[in-house]
């Protein structure tokens, strides 16, 4: 009877493992994913009450990271989101942590994910949007 409760519970919990999404996360989904949530916080914080006085002439930030010009993009805005120490807002939470964020993006897709990534096209005029 032993024998048949193990069977029943095993095959009632397959079902629901092999249902399950799980794929493990890769460097690409992880910048993927990391790339499109920094594009929608900067576009946040550009019109967030709190913060948008001082982030009005902040370019807009979209990164497209099959894109070979995202990396000359996300060096030229973290030097900017640093330039932002001298205003108010560049001590804000969100402004701080957008910063850090972006770093990370940008040391785990030149060094950690370097091998991973492919850029399908070289279009700096692209990131502009």
């Amino acid at each position: 009877m032993a024998i048949f409760n193990r069977m029943l519970l095993v095959w009632s919990l397959v079902p629901l493992v092999l249902s399950y999404p799980f794929y493990p996360p890769t460097c690409y989904t992880k910048v993927l994913s990391m790339a499109s949530e920094l594009t929608q916080w900067a576009a946040d914080l550009k019109w967030d009450p709190e913060t948008s006085y001082c982030m009005a002439h902040m370019p807009y930030l979209y990164l497209d990271v099959h894109n070979a010009c995202v990396m000359y993009k996300m060096r030229t805005y973290i030097s900017l989101v640093e330039g932002l120490r001298d205003r108010r807002c560049a001590y804000t939470r969100e402004v701080r942590k957008l910063g850090v964020t972006l770093r990370q993006l940008f040391i785990i897709m030149s060094e950690k994910c370097h091998g991973d990534l492919v850029f399908t096209i070289y279009d700096c005029a692209a990131l502009e949007r």
